[in-house]
């Protein structure tokens, strides 16, 4: 077969799909891959495992079996470009990739090229494990010459190469392996059904029903696979507090989260940070009605210190090699949650359990499930990614999982970010092209079900044990052009969804104009005015009778609902009209509980020093566009505090950062702050309206309460009371906050929906400019 090869090289005959017509000579992806395949004397089979749709049934074979071996990759997850001229680095990297060297080859090796800086590859390692082996060599000039396109009389050189360096690397894969793939979803937040139940109609964007579609495409792919989730699921739309308020969870009856997930035969789940918020009574009842494995390994009780949940789960497979023979294969999988927990749901869990960082645990676990037998050890991190950066007992610590020895892939998530994806670029030791991190492949798959993260696992055998002899993470999108949606998803959970469309319908009030977020994080805003009236009446009346009846009182509301990473449809948008109780989730999606806490004026003006870290400084000499709201700041924290007036000033650095740790000590954004017009004094006592998860938070000013005082009332209860009792309101803003105004004409944008454009009032400063992408619009505001 190699001589046909060699004889077509030379004669500059095709041996693959045709070549572009303005050099015959010129090399294409799918002949190189046809070329290669052919040459190492892969087996061929039947071409239909690749997700690839523009490779033909020619060339489909070829392609399925360099995939297999980890020689070849799509340009996305459907498409291969088989036309595509090849690259002398592209060719390179395929060669390299066929050989298995234990060597480690550093990426200086590359430096000797004097045109380094023509390599383009995220892969620089293995670009310079061809140089070390010797198979890619550079000119008599001293360059590489890596974008050039490879010609027919290369191929042979290349794989004669790759052929003699084979033949000194016994350890090259043979067919005497295993591809197992890893599925997993997160951060589903109860969105089973592709329903909009704030909007009331169906929507395609998101819905544990389409992602379902790319689970069962998954699997025919490749037999060898298990599925996980990652947490957070049974709370997030009014679905989630149907199941609590409307139509209890009984005890042994399955909840509606199960019954899907049942349907799609997941493996395993781990807790989130969400599955706490309705005390640990009702998770236990929500996980004894499950018939899957629901795993943690931080959360200790209190007393006992104790494991509170199972903190691991081994999974027995029986998985078959590429000649068909079956394996048995044990994977390990411990699953952690952030130890946020212990604040956001104090009320539910302070004094009955703990959270330990999970480092700590998952190095604790991990002896114990490789001594259990586990060939491989996944771990589901309900923490988000972070950084390089580890300080003990922070949220996000997923870069440092994957750092632990042992740990072979990682399922993460509570971000709803995308991993691979460029918002993790800057990070060191990120591959995004393999889904990497310090070599780990992870995966983070966005939200609501809008993704399906695999990774994919190449398994070979020493001697009774499985090794990873190597691995990719990436991302499938649902498809949001569609309808299709798998049905089974449906009639599971379709008397929880249609009893919660009958609750979320129920009419609660009247109002006389349109209510929307749009503008939400720029300006005071009606949306974020609605709530913290309500709050206020409901307080008031509670503390009549009380020690701080006479005390001031003021009312925190934020943007719950202002896009984002949640998308261009994640607004307040409520029509002028009959208010419903669905209408109430759009103006306050979580399901919080109100708290009033008692405060120092010194101390409220630190908590809206934390607030007005949302915003960039604005340089005022600069002509320049400069983007007013930072993204890294959750809207959710954008905390408007009503019942005080003042001013920030965005020329002003801000004095802490998004987590609350202090960034300039001396710097003050807040100024103008008074009480009915008089500056207030910083000794002054004050009662402020919050939730349980601010009060339960680590924000400046707000630790520092003398006074807790905690309300078994839900503050969407307080919303729905409100307006039963007012029948019709006129939500609008008083404008109790507003920015310094700014000399000179800075150029500042800011981001929103595309539809806000509608929404525009005159003399707002607010200017449309143009569209973005995904929904989104880019506009512009005169700081006044």
């Amino acid at each position: 077969m190699w001589l046909v090869i060699m004889l077509l090289a030379l004669s500059g005959l095709s041996f693959g799909q045709n070549v572009s017509a303005s050099n015959p000579q010129e090399v294409t992806r799918g002949e190189f891959t046809k070329a290669i395949v052919e040459a190492l004397d892969y087996e061929l089979g039947d071409g239909t495992s690749h997700a690839f749709t523009d490779v033909d049934k020619s060339l489909a074979s070829f392609v399925e079996a360099a995939q297999k071996h980890g020689l070849v990759k799509g340009t996305t997850a459907t498409t291969f470009k088989p036309n595509q001229k090849l690259t002398r680095e592209h060719a390179f990297l395929i060669a390299s990739r066929a050989v298995d060297s234990d060597e480690s080859y550093p990426v200086s090796l590359l430096d000797k090229f004097k045109d380094k800086k023509a390599f383009k590859t995220n892969e620089s390692q293995e670009l310079a494990k061809s140089v070390g082996l010797n198979i890619f060599r550079g000119y008599q000039d001293g360059t590489a010459k890596p974008q050039k396109v490879i010609i027919k009389g290369q191929v042979k050189k290349i794989i004669d190469r790759v052929l003699e360096v084979q033949s000194q690397h016994p350890g090259t894969p043979s067919d005497d392996t295993v591809d197992l793939r890893i599925m997993g979803t997160s951060d589903i937040h109860t969105n089973f059904v592709n329903y909009d139940y704030y909007q009331d109609a169906p929507m395609q964007e998101y819905g544990l029903a389409k992602t379902a579609l790319l689970i069962e495409e998954a699997r025919k792919e490749n037999p060898n696979n298990v599925l996980l989730d990652n947490g957070d699921l049974i709370q997030g739309t009014p679905l989630g507090a149907y199941k609590v308020n409307v139509d209890p969870l009984k005890d042994g009856e399955m909840h509606p989260a199960f019954a899907a997930f049942n349907i799609l035969k997941y493996d395993a789940m781990s807790l989130g940070n969400h599955e706490f918020n309705y005390g640990l009574e009702y998770l236990q009842r929500v996980i004894d009605g499950a018939e899957m494995p629901v795993i943690n390994a931080t959360v200790l009780d209190a007393e006992t210190k104790e494991n509170k949940f199972e903190p691991y789960v081994m999974l027995d497979r029986k998985v078959k090699d590429a000649q068909g023979q079956s394996h048995d294969l044990k994977i390990g999988v411990i699953g952690v949650v952030t130890p946020g927990i212990m604040g956001w749901d104090k009320s539910h869990l302070g004094g009955k359990v703990i959270a330990e960082d999970p480092v700590v645990s998952v190095n604790k676990f991990l002896p114990k499930v490789k001594k259990e037998g586990a060939d491989i050890v996944v771990v589901i991190s309900h923490s988000g990614i972070g950084d390089e950066t580890y300080t003990p007992g922070e949220e996000n610590v997923t870069y440092q999982l994957s750092e632990i020895d042992g740990v072979d892939a990682i399922l993460t998530g509570h971000d709803h970010g995308l991993f691979p994806g460029k918002d993790y670029a800057q990070l060191k030791n990120v591959d995004l092209e393999q889904g990497k991190i310090n070599g780990t492949p992870v995966v983070m798959p966005g939200k609501f079900g809008s993704h399906l993260g695999i990774i994919d696992l190449q398994l070979e055998k020493a001697g009774d044990d499985w090794k990873v002899a190597g691995g990719k993470g990436f991302l499938r999108e649902i498809d949001k052009e569609s309808d299709k949606v798998d049905q089974r998803v449906i009639d599971a959970v379709k008397e929880a969804h249609e009893g919660t469309i009958e609750y979320v319908r129920s009419p609660v009030g009247e109002t006389k104009s349109h209510i929307t977020s749009y503008f939400a994080q720029v300006q005071d805003d009606p949306s974020v005015e609605v709530l913290t009236q309500a709050q206020t009446w409901y307080v008031k009346n509670e503390l009549k009778g009380t020690e701080f009846e006479k005390l001031p009182l003021l009312s925190v509301g934020a943007p719950f609902k202002a896009g984002g990473r949640n998308g261009s449809n994640y607004y307040t948008d409520i029509p002028k009209g009959e208010i419903a109780i669905k209408n109430v989730a759009d103006l306050y999606v979580h399901d919080n509980t109100i708290v009033a806490l008692v405060m120092t004026g010194a101390d409220v003006k630190e908590w809206l020093e934390m607030s007005a870290g949302q915003f960039n400084q604005i340089d005022p000499a600069s002509s320049k566009e400069q983007v007013l709201v930072n993204d890294d700041y959750r809207s959710y924290n954008f905390d408007v505090i009503d019942g005080v007036t003042y001013e920030v000033d965005v020329t002003k650095p801000a004095k802490y950062d998004p987590s609350g740790k202090t960034l300039n000590e001396e710097a003050s954004r807040i100024v103008n702050f008074k009480y009915e017009g008089n500056p207030v004094d910083p000794d002054q006592k004050f009662v402020l309206v919050t939730n349980n998860y601010r009060s339960n938070g680590n924000f400046p000013g707000v630790r520092n309460a003398s006074e807790t005082i905690e309300y078994a009332y839900e503050n969407r209860e307080a919303i729905m009371d409100y307006l039963i009792e007012q029948k019709t309101i006129d939500p609008t803003a008083d404008n109790n906050w507003t920015f310094v105004p700014i000399d000179g004409t800075p150029n500042t944008v800011f981001i929103s929906a595309e539809k806000a454009k509608n929404f525009i009032t005159e003399g707002s400063g607010i200017k449309y400019i143009a569209p973005t992408q995904d929904g989104f619009a880019k506009y512009s505001i005169k700081l006044k």
